[in-house]
């Protein structure tokens, strides 16, 4: 292994990058932003959307995908976001704009469709979960998407420095977490937390990615066990179909948190690969 003080990154020289990064559309800052109206305007998002030839054509593969049952073709917007209702669509454009957001770096050892098929589905998961307790559904699943974003800006600003970190969690068997520290300086979760700064996340989405690994600390939103939960749960049932995919320890503070039954989890392992069936066919 070469002399890890070429890769360190200090956090002020990291910030300085996510803030040359170019800025998500309108549309998409709304939906990462306004989580707290779960319903708005079908209309106004409509309109929004119509204005964005790709997610359209997502929306209307979505629309007629085997996963809604639907009978008769849809062929208009209109009808496909009435169709899949407010939430649905709202997902899609999150999912859609950030995975086009960031371009694929010059990192072997980093698989980017692997990334977002962990992202889409603990994103799903999150969301499953927070059904069965009655939380917001918007948050919970744009946490789950963002819980990793910190890698993404790390592989996407630093490319050789995080290939470097891929070499040396391979090499010596280590945690990513711990990996990212020893070569970086810093990690996936620092990274996460300035970029949610940047782009004025909420409070619970930032725990959430404050927390996804480690949910007990002190005076977290219970999203970050939440997350934490889905987290190993996409992990568990191997959504990314990567190979060198390794299931974390679970946290025993946010098991307890959550309080789920047998049956609530079985109910959303099939709820979660179902649906997150129909989002990789369309999104990836």
């Amino acid at each position: 292994m070469t002399d890890n003080a070429e890769f360190k990154i200090h956090l002020d020289d990291m910030v300085k990058k996510i803030k040359d990064l170019p800025t998500l559309p309108e549309v998409a800052m709304e939906m990462l932003q306004n989580l707290e109206d779960e319903e708005g305007s079908l209309d106004m998002v409509t309109e929004k959307i119509a204005m964005d030839h790709s997610i359209t054509a997502k929306l209307l593969r979505l629309a007629n995908s085997s996963h809604y049952g639907n009978n008769s073709k849809v062929v208009t917007l209109q009808q496909a976001t009435a169709m899949l209702g407010i939430k649905n669509v709202k997902n899609l454009i999150r999912v859609t704009t950030l995975a086009n957001k960031f371009p694929t770096a010059n990192c072997p050892g980093f698989d980017f469709k692997a990334f977002w098929r962990h992202s889409i589905g603990t994103a799903v998961c999150a969301e499953q979960i927070s059904r069965t307790l009655h939380m917001k559904h918007d948050f919970a699943f744009t946490a789950g998407l963002l819980h990793d974003i910190g890698r993404l800006v790390l592989v996407t600003c630093y490319p050789a420095n995080y290939d470097e970190v891929l070499r040396y969690q391979a090499y010596t068997d280590s945690d990513l977490l711990e990996a990212e520290s020893s070569i970086m300086h810093i990690d996936h979760v620092d990274a996460g937390l300035a970029l949610a700064t940047h782009w004025n996340f909420s409070e619970a989405v930032c725990d959430a990615i404050r927390g996804h690994h480690h949910p007990e600390q002190e005076n977290l939103h219970v999203l970050a066990s939440v997350v934490h939960i889905a987290n190993a749960i996409v992990h568990a049932l191997d959504l990314s179909h990567d190979e060198n995919d390794r299931l974390p320890l679970l946290s025993q503070s946010a098991w307890d948190t959550l309080g789920l039954g047998e049956a609530d989890y079985l109910s959303i392992f099939h709820e979660t690969e179902m649906r997150f069936d129909a989002l990789d066919q369309i999104v990836l």
